[in-house]
């Protein structure tokens, strides 16, 4: 029993060295694309993009893995140190410098998060609720996505911002798609009627869908390092706050702790900033790109 837990923390760091290298072929294949071009049509030409789809797959794989043999308080904030993995090999394939000050604020970023996701650690809640009970929460998401949505696809903003708030929009939705993927599994026990006569259900994919599309998007119109730190805690910051606002969940923190939860996300949401208008104002290494 003792190798269990160190064989959970192996697969989860190969998770999220799978996740790294699947977001950087994904972004390299999405900048490669014209914002005048179809970005779906061209991606899905791209032998790279495709690649990056599998390592997703087998990221995923090693999840699961990682979950079945230790607690997701060990396996959640390994995963956030894929961003340790996928900012230097961006930086590598793109050209974009990775200054010393760039590793200082992506280090605090992941030690942010995984602050966060250990020391909240929101209690399980219930996995159903009525709409009057959802609106509200969700459409406030739905309006701060669309709000960086619109922003984030103005050409006249800089590369920088355009991918920081596409990446949020994207990492929002994922949170949307985590709230419900726990009812939408359970409603498959009762039959493929019950799961395609549920709102949840539609709400789920189309979440999923426009969260896909809007994280390549992002990854089309700046670096990575603006993108990927976003989509990273947008996801756990919105699943938790519709679950507290919908399904009952609580962080288990009082005192201290709510505060140190408070400083984590102060620090996620600085350092995510910073190292998009950092990595924005940094022009590509020549020498890089030849190579």
């Amino acid at each position: 029993m003792s190798g269990l837990p160190v064989a959970s923390i192996v697969c989860a760091l190969i998770a999220a060295f799978l996740f790294a290298c699947a977001s950087v072929a994904q972004q390299t294949a999405a900048a490669q694309v014209p914002e005048d071009r179809s970005l779906i049509a061209a991606l899905m030409r791209s032998p790279r993009w495709w690649a990056g789809i599998v390592g997703d797959g087998g990221g995923y794989l090693f999840q699961v893995i990682a979950l079945a043999l230790g607690s997701v308080l060990v396996v959640q904030p390994l995963l956030v140190s894929m961003l340790l993995f996928a900012l230097p090999l961006s930086a590598r394939f793109s050209g974009h410098r990775l200054t010393r000050h760039s590793w200082a604020l992506a280090i605090a970023l992941t030690a942010a998060l995984a602050v966060f996701l250990v020391v909240g650690n929101p209690t399980e809640g219930g996995t159903d609720a009525p709409w009057a009970q959802w609106s509200v929460p969700l459409i406030t998401v739905v309006v701060l996505v669309a709000g960086a949505t619109a922003f984030g696809l103005s050409p006249r903003m800089d590369p920088g911002w355009r991918a920081l708030l596409l990446g949020t929009a994207s990492g929002a939705l994922y949170g949307v798609a985590v709230a419900f993927t726990k009812y939408v599994t359970d409603l498959l026990e009762h039959g493929v009627g019950h799961l395609l006569g549920a709102w949840q259900t539609y709400a789920l994919l189309a979440a999923g869908v426009i969260g896909v599309y809007l994280q390549q998007r992002a990854f089309q119109v700046g670096p990575l390092s603006a993108s990927l730190p976003a989509m990273t805690i947008g996801e756990p910051v919105v699943a938790i706050f519709l679950g507290m606002a919908v399904l009952d969940e609580r962080l288990q923190v009082s005192g201290i702790g709510l505060a140190v939860v408070v400083a984590a996300i102060v620090v996620m949401l600085a350092t995510t900033v910073a190292l998009s208008r950092e990595q924005a104002t940094l022009q590509p290494d020549a020498e890089s790109v030849a190579s």
